[in-house]
């Protein structure tokens, strides 16, 4: 691996080849985003109250004034998940009696929802939780169905990580082909078009590599000097924890991935609960995130790891903290305020990918970047919980996010700096970051030729 950038110098850093890779990989992630947030629209909450039967012999008066009234934002509105005793009512109104100056309400009995309740349809026609009723003393299940949404992803992303190891063999077996037959059998209908997409992505890579002219080339040279190798060193999950290095970056890693994607996911789920049109909101919190792109990508080139990375989660956390201050009649504010908090949020979690991988060594750097990226994935089954926090106080999810944001940017601010220096290839050249456990590395001549040269992988003020 230490002479893998000089053995594939020739094929270029930015030529057609790779826009050609760059661009198909792309286009095959875009159903991705289709699926990512859907949740936030399948499982969507209208207005709803109970119902009271047509048969419940009420007058129209009666009817009417059969919901009590709650505060709700500041504002009093029809409860969702109470009604009045019907069998008072049904007795006040037989005998005639007016609600409010014969009968005084808030001294009536009330009862839950018996008889199901009505959702309105300004919003949604139709979600999992208007045909389920997942409301009130159900609505727990709400933010269960999506983190067993996000569990599915967990479980998607390993599973397909190891399969996309076992296509490095010259077959390259398709999986998708194996179970297409049956997807097209079941669903039968245009629908069977999902299962043929499948066949798009495991072998893109692949396909424009092999029209690469340099590939005839280099890709003999790679297995012959794999096979020509007398003894490769395997590395395992646990060479994570192996020194104190490794182990101290793993644990922050692992927290910093865990909490950005709390803020991330939490902040895209909780868009319907803001104020205004939930697709306008939605289509604000998905457009925030191209300048944030934008804006990682120009710190990433110009400046330091850990202060650009403070820096947004510090912005992200902070204006999440201040929302609570905003009175509740700008609105327009606090919708301001989320959405800066995305961009600050977005900006940290695409700026992570990178500064992860640069703190691993390269014989473990997919597994420590696996491992965060695992963290990110248990992250997101969370956020759907601080979401449901809100029903009990509308701030408390921005006041729990904010906090960990901020205290995630203090955290990033102890990770060693990687901008400008070389990537350590080796577990014996972590050992050399500056303030930490130092032990020579191994006596072979090529690391003591590489000391020489590069006698600092990373330099660190903070550890």
């Amino acid at each position: 691996m230490r002479d893998y950038d000089e053995a594939t110098a020739f094929l270029g850093e930015w030529g057609r080849f790779q826009r050609l890779v760059f661009f198909l990989l792309s286009a095959s992630i875009i159903p991705n985003g289709f699926n990512g947030m859907s949740v936030v629209f399948l499982a969507g909450t209208p207005e709803h109250r109970c119902v009271v039967p047509r048969g419940a012999n009420l007058s129209g008066e009666w009817r009417n004034a059969s919901i009590p009234l709650e505060l709700r934002g500041g504002q009093e509105a029809p409860s969702r998940c109470r009604r009045y005793r019907l069998a008072a009512l049904a007795n006040f109104s037989a005998l005639g009696l007016r609600p409010g100056s014969d009968v005084e309400l808030e001294a009536l009995e009330q009862e839950p929802c018996l008889d199901g309740w009505e959702y309105s349809r300004d919003v949604y026609h139709s979600t999992i939780v208007t045909e389920w009723n997942l409301v009130c003393a159900n609505d727990w299940k709400g933010p269960l169905s999506t983190s067993l949404f996000f569990v599915g992803v967990l479980l998607g992303s390993f599973i397909s990580g190891q399969l996309s190891d076992k296509h490095r063999n010259p077959w390259q077996i398709n999986p998708c082909a194996v179970l297409h037959p049956g997807c097209v059998h079941l669903l039968r209908i245009w629908l069977h078009v999902a299962a043929s997409v499948c066949f798009l992505h495991p072998g893109l890579a692949n396909a424009a590599a092999g029209t690469h002219p340099a590939w005839a080339a280099l890709h003999p040279t790679l297995v012959l000097q794999d096979v020509n190798s007398q003894k490769q060193q395997t590395y395992t999950i646990l060479d994570l924890m192996k020194t104190r290095n490794i182990l101290t970056i793993t644990i922050m890693s692992v927290l910093l991935w865990m909490i950005i994607s709390v803020g991330y996911f939490g902040l895209s789920l909780d868009t319907p609960n803001l104020h205004g049109d939930v697709y306008v909101n939605c289509f604000l919190s998905a457009v925030i995130e191209v300048p944030a792109y934008i804006i990682s990508w120009l710190l990433l080139r110009s400046f330091p790891r850990r202060y650009s990375m403070a820096a947004a989660l510090f912005l992200g956390g902070c204006v999440l903290l201040f929302i609570q201050l905003v009175p509740s009649h700008i609105r327009l504010l606090s919708i301001f305020l989320v959405m800066l908090g995305k961009f600050g949020i977005t900006s940290a979690f695409s700026m992570v990918y990178v500064y992860t991988a640069e703190l691993y060594p390269t014989v473990v750097r997919n597994m420590g970047v696996g491992a965060s990226s695992m963290a990110s994935r248990l992250g997101s089954i969370l956020s759907p919980y601080f979401v449901y926090l809100g029903a009990y106080d509308r701030f408390l999810p921005y006041i729990l996010m904010g906090s960990l944001t901020v205290l995630s940017g203090i955290l990033t601010l102890f990770l060693p700096e990687s901008y400008g220096m070389p990537l350590p290839d080796t577990i014996d050249q972590m050992l050399r970051v500056k303030g930490l456990e130092y032990r020579p590395p191994s006596s072979s001549t090529r690391d003591s030729k590489e000391e020489e040269e590069n006698p600092e992988i990373f330099k660190s003020t903070t550890f």
